[in-house]
């Protein structure tokens, strides 16, 4: 069984002296894993880090055998690793990517916000420009995974006027007026994700942060998968770095 798809490197673990098993992010067939030989070396190094987009060849004896891959690169993210606040949102992303969906399975509004997030990472100047699209992204993925959270209306009340606040239990959003009561066990809605804004003044991406990242150490990032959540706090770390904040 032979064939080519085109996909983001998400992933990479070492298999053999050379090789190493590559998981791949693609629009029409999710998330894919193939044995690729000399995966670590020379050639390959280069051209295998997360974020980048190839095209791989692929070949297995049967649908159970895992793959094997022949891969060309299509277009490298890779300078961006010199920079460590891109470096470790492109880093969280795709190791988020790899952990959260199963594979062989579509989802191509993931794919989308990934290439979405990526393109912007690499064109905006600074995380000011990206950070919004990041928030949505894990958003995006607790959705999909069956996490979604309910930002439409008031929890309590049923408008969709002046929401300020999520339930850290329901997911739900909360108006200022049923909020009131109830003040410093609700986390904050940022004004992007009411408003629809591509970009966020530096307070309310780290609020966004924390409100999305809440529920993916509930609800999806848990036991095993926790690990990678190390990612995710060094991105944190610089996060706040940049917006000055200690």
């Amino acid at each position: 069984m032979r064939s080519v798809l085109q996909g983001i490197v998400v992933g990479l673990r070492a298999h053999g002296e050379h090789g190493a098993i590559v998981r791949m992010m693609s629009d029409e067939q999710g998330l894919v894993a193939a044995y690729v030989r000399g995966a670590r070396g020379r050639r390959l190094g280069p051209v295998l880090v997360p974020g980048n987009v190839v095209q791989a060849a692929l070949s297995a004896r049967n649908d159970t055998q895992l793959p094997q891959g022949a891969i060309e690169l299509e277009h490298s993210r890779g300078p961006l690793f010199s920079e460590p606040l891109p470096a470790a949102a492109i880093a969280w992303a795709c190791a988020l990517t790899a952990t959260a969906l199963p594979e062989g399975q579509p989802y191509p509004r993931v794919h989308g916000a990934l290439t979405g997030l990526l393109d912007a990472i690499e064109a905006a100047p600074s995380a000011a420009g990206w950070g919004a699209a990041l928030v949505r992204f894990e958003l995006l993925l607790l959705a999909e995974m069956g996490f979604g959270l309910d930002l439409t209306e008031c929890a309590l009340t049923g408008t969709s006027h002046d929401l300020v606040a999520v339930s850290p239990k329901s997911g739900r959003a909360v108006s200022a007026e049923a909020a009131a009561p109830y003040k410093g066990q609700l986390l904050t809605l940022p004004d992007f994700l009411r408003t629809g804004e591509a970009k966020a003044f530096w307070s309310d991406i780290l609020e966004g942060m924390a409100l999305s990242g809440h529920f993916l150490k509930r609800d999806l990032l848990v036991e095993r998968s926790a690990i990678i959540l190390d990612a995710r706090e060094r991105l944190m770390d610089r996060l706040r770095g940049a917006a000055g904040v200690a």
